[in-house]
Order: structure tokens, then C-alpha cells, then sequence
């Protein structure tokens, strides 16, 4: 009978031995920093979509999982500080708005450069995200701050002109400040009497309402989920063009410790981000102008002569941009070439040909 014991006993440990991993999955602490509100799209995504998706594919294997720290809403950094941020390590993964980094990044600004060609997020963020692995220069802008580049978010399906007084003409906004953030400012260098005044989604509200602008160039999604038209219920419907304004980037020294499988999953998992954030912008685009009309708001198209006249009026924003890089020792000309190949071949050619003035 003691036998029986000891052999049932054995095979029992035997059994529990053979049915228990040999090692328990690895748990990985990752911080991800923005300072905009959790309410923003791309954060809202991040959040419900970049976030579950690496869980459910780590999960696949067993060997990981993931610890994650969210802190957005200028709890570890401002909206202008993610780059710094992540740079310095006081976050692992960021959401870096590129557009406030023109001379660090200037690489960023390639579809900034180009407004009046496509109105189309999924276009524009793919193009972008190809010319950044296509060319090196633009991951080695991102090695420079200390930054692994994963992926473009374009948000916007394109910048239109929120206004606290009706606009119908280009020449209603001779003597306006208008508030954009980083390139779009110089796209009201060609308009007589405006001025553009620097800034960005988080004040625009409130630049607007104490009025320090009579104008913002944003995009009907944000407007709605920041509620412009409170203070600003006219929009000129001008459809300067989608430009992308946000990337996914993970601190170059975290990046060096993390598993080849984390790698992996976390570069697969922001391409696919990409694509969800620039198709939510394009289902959002009309039912945000039905919001911002529901809240209050009219919108106003500006004609296409006056459309026309604007981009001619813009200086030649591409070009210099081209050259600026070129002095860097980076391929300019050639990336803005392709670039507008890219939105050609997808259907999109520009009012005004921004590779004319090429050297």
C-alpha cells in the first residue's frame, strides 16, 4: 500500500512538473508619455487600440507582458516637451508632435510643406511613413534625440480656417492674427494683413476667446472635441491639405534592453496604429462638420479662384525646405520628389506643382 502511495505521489509530481512552464513570462515596465488630454484622438488610440494590441500578441507566445504607465495631460510633460521627454527617458514610448520641432526635425515637415495637394489622411500618412524608411536621414534625425522611430500619425483629414467673424474671401482676412502651430503660419505669408500667431490645440480655445486671434487653422475633428465653436462658429471650408503631425517613438537606451520579440510586435503594432489613426480621421471628417454644426458653427466654402490665388500667394515653402536639408547633407530634393510621386500615384495632384522650384 506505501508503494502505491509513493508511486501515485510520483507520477503526480511528475505530471505537475511536465504540465507547468519551465519559466514564468517576463514582465516588462514601458511608460508612455503625451501631454495632451486622454480625450485626443490619437491618445484616446493609444490607449483602446496600440496598447491592447501589443497585450493580445505578446500573449500569443507567453514570454512577455507588458507593465503599462500612462501619463498624458502635461502630467510628465507639456504637448512641446514629449521629444525632450523621451529623450531624456522620463518616458519609455512617446507620442512626439512633431510639428513643434522644425529644426530637430526637420524631416517631419514634408507634408507641411506641400499644402493644397491631398485631403486625404490614409494617403498622406502612408507616403510619409514610406519616405521615412525609404531614406535614412529620417530615422537618423530621431537616433539624434536619442529615439527610435516606429511609425507617422497623420490625425487631421485636412486644416481648415475656424473663425470668430464670417470669412467668404481671402480678402477678409486682411488685418486678422490667425493662430496655427509650427509650418501652416507660412501658409498667411501671402495674404495681405494677415498675421499668424504661434500655438496649439490645447489654447487655441482660449486665444480665441480672449481674443488674442481672430482665427485658428485646425481641422473639424478637433474642433469638435475641443469645442471651437464656442469661440470661433465659422469655419472657410479652404481644405489646405492632411498633414501628419504625430510619431510614435520609444527612447533609443530602453529600446537596446527590450526583447526582439517586444521590438517586433511594438514596430508591427504602430504601422497598423497608423493606418487605424488615418482611417478614424477620414470616417470622423463629416460627422465632426455635422458636430461643429450642431454645436453652433457654419461653415463657409471658399471659392476656388480664392483657393487658387492662396496657394500662388504662399512663398515657396517646398523648395527652400528641399535646400534647407540639402545644406544638412540630406537628400531634400529627392525625398520631396518622391513624396509627391507617392500622392500623384494615390490620385492627388497639387494646385500648385511644389516641385517646380527645385534646383
Amino acid at each position: 500500500m506505501k508503494h502505491w502511495i509513493k508511486s501515485a505521489v510520483l507520477a503526480a509530481a511528475i505530471t505537475s512538473i511536465l504540465s507547468t512552464p519551465a519559466f514564468s513570462a517576463q514582465t516588462i515596465k514601458a511608460v508612455v508619455i503625451d501631454g495632451y488630454p486622454a480625450r485626443a484622438l490619437w491618445v484616446q488610440e493609444f490607449s483602446n487600440y496600440f496598447i491592447p494590441e501589443v497585450n493580445k500578441r505578446l500573449a500569443k507566445t507567453g514570454n512577455y507582458i507588458m507593465d503599462w504607465q500612462e501619463s498624458y495631460g502635461g502630467s510628465i510633460v507639456k504637448p512641446k516637451g514629449v521629444l525632450e521627454g523621451v529623450k531624456l527617458g522620463l518616458g519609455d514610448i512617446g507620442i512626439v508632435t512633431t510639428i513643434f520641432h522644425s529644426s530637430k526635425l526637420p524631416s517631419q515637415a514634408l507634408a507641411a510643406v506641400t499644402p493644397f495637394v491631398a485631403v486625404d489622411a490614409r494617403v498622406v500618412a502612408k507616403a510619409v511613413d514610406e519616405i521615412a524608411r525609404e531614406f535614412p536621414a529620417v530615422q537618423n534625425e530621431f537616433s539624434k534625440q536619442n529615439q527610435v522611430y516606429l511609425a507617422t500619425g497623420v490625425v487631421l483629414d485636412t486644416y481648415q480656417l475656424f473663425s470668430k467673424k464670417p470669412l467668404k474671401t481671402l480678402s477678409d482676412l486682411k488685418g486678422s492674427k490667425v493662430a496655427g502651430a509650427g509650418m501652416n503660419l507660412r501658409y498667411l505669408e501671402g495674404i495681405e494683413g494677415a498675421a499668424g500667431v504661434r500655438g496649439g490645440l490645447t489654447n487655441f480655445y482660449n486665444m480665441l476667446q480672449t481674443g488674442l486671434v481672430d482665427q485658428a487653422m485646425l481641422w473639424p475633428e478637433a474642433a469638435a472635441t475641443f469645442k471651437i465653436a464656442e469661440v470661433a462658429p465659422y469655419m472657410l471650408e479652404a481644405n489646405l491639405g492632411s498633414v501628419n503631425t504625430k510619431t510614435v517613438t520609444v527612447n533609443k537606451d530602453y529600446w537596446k534592453k527590450l526583447p526582439e520579440e517586444v521590438q517586433k510586435v511594438l514596430q508591427e503594432v504602430a504601422v497598423d496604429y497608423r493606418d487605424r489613426l488615418a482611417n478614424i480621421a477620414m470616417e470622423r471628417a463629416e460627422s465632426s462638420r455635422a458636430a461643429y454644426i450642431k454645436a453652433g458653427g457654419t461653415i463657409i466654402a471658399l471659392s476656388s479662384e480664392d483657393r487658387q490665388l492662396w496657394v500662388e500667394a504662399i512663398p515657396d515653402i517646398a523648395a527652400q525646405w528641399a535646400e534647407d536639408l540639402e545644406k544638412r547633407g540630406e537628400p531634400g530634393t529627392e525625398m520631396l520628389k518622391a513624396y509627391l510621386a507617392k500622392l500623384q500615384a494615390a490620385g492627388y495632384t497639387g494646385l500648385r506643382d511644389w516641385s517646380a522650384g527645385l534646383k
